[in-house]
């Protein structure tokens, strides 16, 4: 049994006879109890008919010209009424319910469409009628499963051609003037949306299909089924004359039809307006919407650890210079290619706690790194199996090696770039002097403690950085002779430190710099990383 009231039935005798399927009228009788929507069209619609033809339901006045009115009424409609004398009533459908009254009759399924007419909603455009089913939720389990995803739970998304809204606006203001004559109000809110309609109806088909997996309002894995009907796209076309403002191009959209903008038009368009631009019920429409692909999308996995690079001719990230590659592979894509492979992602992104340059090693623990893997069909990956995907990594290249490699949650992410101004570094440096120098002349360094410089925007990277002067601090330098012209420069320093730059001057750019500090020229030759002192990711044991 239907959960409708007495007051419902103007609503859904309008709409039937307007062209409005089984399901858009419970929509419009704002019946938001999902179960009614799981039943056949065929046997809500019976239900419907049977309901606004139940004579115990009625208070309506028997009156003569009350009978007359409803009898030209469903006449004008194309509903078949006995004519004469012209105000008898309705015939009663075949198969009607014994005692049924006759001055309510069922409404048809074909209620006011002429032969040969189609019979797809005016409303939902199909989707609610045979692209809401047992077939269809066969045939988007049958999607997912060839997708071979890993998941627990998903959720169903549901993309709508944006002329629904207007088609439903349109039958909203139909209704509406003898819903407020009768003294009821239908408030547009609280019709029931075509989307939630079809999830209610197809939740529980396709989560069957696909063996009892949990369909639920929040997941990781999402599975989107999408629809358009091009016959109609042309529906929202006079709503851009009449509010322009709402239809602005973006570089992301095909059409500046958005369902999003379409809400905001029929928001600001007077009712009055809309009724003399668009037909109140719309037009019946000459086929169903077309379901596009299903596409499924699991929410990104994140993977982190540390990597140390000990070779002096490895970028961190790929190398391209106007198009053209340089250096024949990187930091992030051996890294990437063995998880990629293993997660089943589409892609990813990878960041880190700083980066060094592509002659500079990173030793010690490693310097932290963390991937978003993309859309990745595989997900369950226990502790062995990332300890295996490790040692994968690091047996594929002598050019790299990982560490603490784990799966991290986004929230975790965020510790890796946090205090990046305030963290601290380690470097060891090859540094060449211009001057022979002895061990004594290098010695005073090992005193200089929290060194402010002031450095310009380097010349190298000033592609890529803007312009400015920015204070770090050398919290503490060590000094270990190696001959005349040689010796190497330990230093703890602020993150975000250039260390060449303060080791040549940079054209006077860095000021206090190593060669003011020794007077003579000064360059460096090597330089190494070896330690981001970020206590992230946490360490796994060996």
């Amino acid at each position: 049994m239907l959960p409708l009231k007495e007051k419902d039935k103007p609503i859904i005798q309008k709409l039937l006879l307007a062209g409005c399927c089984a399901r858009c009228v419970l929509r419009f009788c704002c019946i938001s109890v999902h179960a009614p929507y799981r039943q056949p069209q065929e046997e809500i619609l019976k239900e419907l008919q049977a309901f606004i033809s139940d004579p115990t339901n009625s208070q309506d006045s028997a009156a003569p010209e009350s009978t007359c009115a409803e009898t030209e009424s469903l006449t004008a409609a194309g509903l078949e009424t006995h004519e004469d004398p012209p105000c008898k009533r309705a015939k009663l459908e075949p198969g009607a319910a014994p005692g049924q009254s006759e001055d309510k009759a069922a409404v048809p399924p074909t209620a006011g469409l002429k032969d040969g007419e189609s019979h797809v909603c005016v409303a939902c455009l199909g989707v609610l009628q045979e692209l809401c089913g047992s077939a269809q939720a066969v045939k988007i389990a049958e999607a997912v499963k060839s997708d071979n995803y890993e998941f627990d739970t998903m959720v169903l998304s549901v993309s709508l051609p944006a002329q629904l809204c207007v088609r439903e606006h349109s039958c909203w203001l139909h209704v509406k003037k003898e819903v407020r004559e009768k003294g009821m109000v239908l408030d547009k809110d609280d019709v029931v949306q075509v989307k939630e309609a079809f999830k209610w109806t197809m939740q529980g088909l396709v989560a069957k299909e696909l063996g009892g997996v949990a369909v639920v309002a929040k997941s990781s894995f999402e599975v989107g089924v999408e629809f358009i009907h091009p016959d109609t796209d042309r529906d929202c076309h006079f709503l851009a004359f009449i509010c322009p403002d709402c239809f602005k191009p973006t570089k992301n959209k095909q059409s500046v039809f958005t369902r999003m903008a379409v809400v905001k038009a029929l928001e600001k368009i007077p009712d009055s307006l809309f009724q003399r631009q668009y037909s109140c019920p719309p037009a019946a429409p000459g086929s169903s919407c077309s379901r596009q692909a299903v596409q499924c999308l699991h929410a990104s996995v994140f993977v982190a650890g540390r990597y140390n690079k000990f070779c002096r001719s490895l970028p961190q990230t790929p190398w391209l210079i106007d198009g053209e590659r340089r250096m024949e592979s990187s930091v992030e894509e051996l890294i990437a290619a063995p998880i990629l492979s293993s997660f089943r992602a589409d892609g990813f992104n990878f960041s880190s706690s700083g980066r060094e340059d592509v002659d500079v090693r990173t030793l010690g623990n490693g310097r932290p790194f963390a991937m978003e893997l993309l859309n990745p069909h595989r997900t369950r990956i226990s502790r062995v199996q990332m300890k295996q995907l490790q040692e994968a990594i690091n047996a594929s290249s002598d050019k790299i090696k990982v560490r603490d490699l784990q799966v991290v949650n986004r929230e975790a992410m965020s510790r890796m770039k946090e205090g990046e101004e305030e963290k601290t570094k380690s470097y060891t440096a090859l540094v060449w002097t211009q001057k022979t120098i002895k061990k004594e002349d290098i010695t005073f360094i090992d005193d200089i403690k929290d060194l402010t410089l002031d450095q310009k925007t380097p010349l190298r990277v000033l592609h890529r950085r803007a312009l400015a002067v920015r204070q770090r601090v050398i919290h503490n330098m060590n000094t270990r002779f190696l001959d005349s012209h040689h010796f190497y420069l330990g230093l703890k320093t602020q993150a975000g430190t250039y260390i060449k730059e303060f080791v040549h001057g940079d054209f006077g750019r860095t000021t206090p710099n190593l060669c003011q500090l020794l007077s003579t020229d000064t360059d460096i030759l090597e330089l190494d990383v070896e330690s981001v002192d970020v206590d992230w990711p946490p360490a796994i044991p060996e």
